[in-house]
């Protein structure tokens, strides 16, 4: 929990998108922008490019939200970018581990953030997808998912942005445990297809959680996506015509995407500064 006392709650925003033309930042800022209103609370927020300028966050911000990013979480282990964010992490991990910081860091972890979160703690496998998962998608929520603060009010299934190259599978259920774990949600559960669900949401441990979809995505952002030719192409070789119409349709409707971005991120700024206690 963070009180504010008297002053502004310090987001960091960890950028991954290497430079790219994205949405998520975007989205990410809008987000945060709404929260701050919605709550009479005065934030500062500072962006790092993680990838590009090689630029990590200290430990004097409140709240960090690690984006996605494009590319394969496997190869860049050696790139200097990636071993300063796992320095990174792993200081995060220390200071809410030691007794005398009453101060806890609360951290989000987006799509590739939470692949190499997830590589970090070595919880599962990853590997590459047989094809690129890219539009809106039915995410089905496990027991722990329906308890956890931070999905408060979303719906099983609920609908998600998916967009990924390589998914985390075959979760390590035992380490899971011992670390205090918790798988959230999955894969839209499809007994009758033999390939293997990815996760695509934990609760890492009890200040630090992700998802492998992106919980900022609104439906401004993903029209332009699909409107792109590269984009539209590759959701109609891979799940055909009628899918990108419904995924469109899906846009529109306030019960899908919409409902996603406006619970996640809330949720979980609400619960870093105590108006939702953590489950």
């Amino acid at each position: 929990m963070i009180t504010s006392e008297n002053r502004p709650i310090r987001i960091a925003i960890l950028d991954l998108n290497e430079g790219r033309p994205n949405q998520s930042m975007r989205c990410i800022r809008q987000i945060l922008h709404e929260w701050a209103e919605d709550n009479s609370t005065v934030i500062q927020q500072t962006e790092f490019d993680v990838r590009v300028k090689n630029e990590l966050p200290d430990t004097s911000f409140d709240i960090y939200i690690s984006s996605g990013g494009p590319g394969d979480p496997l190869s860049t282990r050696f790139d200097d970018w990636d071993i300063n964010w796992n320095r990174w992490l792993n200081e995060m991990e220390r200071w809410n581990n030691n007794p005398s910081n009453a101060r806890k860091k609360h951290i989000f972890f987006i799509c590739h953030s939470f692949q190499l979160a997830s590589r970090y703690f070595n919880i599962g496998v990853l590997r590459k997808r047989r094809s690129t998962a890219f539009g809106v998608f039915p995410v089905h929520m496990l027991e722990d998912g329906k308890d956890e603060t931070v999905f408060d009010g979303l719906r099983d299934p609920f609908y998600a942005v998916d967009s990924r190259d390589y998914q985390l599978v075959q979760p390590n259920l035992s380490l899971l445990n011992e670390m205090g774990a918790q798988i959230l949600c999955i894969e839209k559960d499809r007994p009758h297809v033999p390939y293997e669900r990815a996760v695509m949401g934990i609760r890492f441990n009890e200040y630090m959680i992700g998802t492998q979809f992106h919980p900022e995505a609104d439906p401004v952002g993903m029209s332009r996506h699909l409107q792109t030719e590269e984009k539209r192409k590759i959701v109609i070789e891979s799940y055909g015509e009628e899918k990108l119409n419904n995924m469109l349709e899906h846009l529109s409707d306030p019960d899908k995407i919409m409902w996603t971005y406006s619970r996640i991120l809330f949720n979980f700024l609400d619960s870093a500064i105590g108006v939702r206690e953590y489950a």
